[in-house]
């Protein structure tokens, strides 16, 4: 790993468990054990740093819930596995994402609330993302464009629902619920 992204994965790593604004730059630095002319080099602001750990974020997100869906049929298995996956990292039964604080694009939008801001707009970019990977699995299950529209909506609130309720609530069956209300909607 360089150390760009040693940088990125600490920062995310840090903003993730402890917020943006809660962490400063000296403890990336003293964390990632890399210093402050490098750290300069590769960005000029901590707003760059922060928009590298969004695109980190996305990424790696991104990657792990298509391979998730992926493994298995397309259809309503393709739901399925959307919530399966969130109740296994809830519930860290997935070695491939960190211990779950929430959603990372969540947190750092309302930290970021301006929607004007380019964070707030990557964030927001990151999820209409998934919203189209959760639209494209529904029109495989439903027919017509305004229903197809109207499913895919209602399972990414479900998807969105169930992370925050997750995370605030510290519902550990937030996921298996919000499966079986999306399983209702598509029967």
């Amino acid at each position: 790993m360089d150390k760009r992204e040693q940088l990125v994965s600490v920062a995310f790593t840090l903003f993730y468990e402890h917020g943006v604004h809660a962490v400063g730059i000296n403890r990336v630095l003293a964390e990632s054990g890399i210093a402050k002319k490098t750290l300069y080099h590769h960005f000029e602001s901590k707003d760059e740093l922060v928009a590298a750990t969004v695109d980190y974020r996305d990424q790696r997100f991104t990657a792990w819930l298509k391979s998730r869906i992926d493994a298995v049929t397309e259809g309503m298995e393709a739901i399925r596995a959307i919530f399966d996956a969130l109740d296994d990292w809830f519930n860290g039964r997935d070695d491939q994402m960190q211990p779950f604080h929430g959603c990372f694009f969540i947190n750092v939008s309302a930290e970021f609330g301006d929607p004007e801001h380019p964070i707030h707009q990557q964030c927001s970019r990151h999820k209409q993302a998934i919203m189209e990977l959760i639209r494209y699995h529904a029109s495989l299950v439903i027919a017509g464009d305004a229903a197809i529209q109207s499913a895919s909506d209602t399972l990414a609130i479900l998807k969105e629902g169930a992370i925050v309720h997750a995370h605030v609530l510290s519902d550990a069956e937030a996921a298996s619920k919000a499966k079986a209300a999306a399983m209702r909607l598509l029967s």
